[in-house]
């Protein structure tokens, strides 16, 4: 399989708790590529969380660190990377993801919001209606994870290991259709 993808980087996207860490970690592992969760470097690189970033400098300002390190990443090959569920609102990061394969983990509402109830450090959750708020930005996400090179929907009896099988399945049907264009 690694070498149909020929080192192009995998990137995971989708909402919050939808698994792309744990399912990256997986591919990463099979592949016998790098794992990197843009989330993770973000808070190396500045020495805060993600909760703190975003009460410091708001949405906006951590979306551009956001770009800023998916910039840096996308220079180097043989990686999965796990990305914050935001990073397909800003059209740069496109142009970034564009450099590998992008594949949408999509889970229902109702999934997300079981994962992420008992989870203080989400910080687009600490709305007054979390399962709204997850709804609302999913709605609004959804047209842009849609562009996505290949869609995986995740069902609560997924485990990580069927997800990631079902991603390694795909790839090839995908590889093949990205070529021909």
């Amino acid at each position: 399989m690694s070498s149909l993808l020929q080192g192009v980087n995998l990137y995971l996207i989708g909402m919050m708790g939808v698994g792309k860490t744990t399912v990256g970690r997986l591919l990463a592992k099979e592949l016998g590529y790098g794992f990197v969760d843009t989330d993770d470097v973000i808070a190396q690189a500045t020495g805060k969380s993600i909760n703190q970033l975003f009460a410091q400098v708001g949405e906006a300002g951590f979306r551009q660190i956001e770009s800023d390190v998916l910039s840096q990443v996308c220079a180097f090959t043989n990686l999965t990377i796990s990305t914050g569920g935001g990073i397909v609102l800003r059209r740069e990061n496109w142009g970034y993801l564009h450099h590998g394969l992008i594949v949408w983990l999509d889970a229902p509402v109702e999934l997300i919001y079981s994962r992420l109830a008992e989870d203080t450090t989400r910080p687009l959750l600490q709305d007054a209606d979390p399962k709204g708020k997850l709804r609302s930005l999913l709605e609004q996400r959804t047209p842009l994870y849609s562009q996505a090179d290949l869609h995986i929907t995740v069902q609560e009896a997924d485990t990580p290991e069927d997800i990631a099988k079902r991603i390694l399945e795909a790839i090839p049907g995908v590889l093949k259709k990205t070529v021909s264009h």
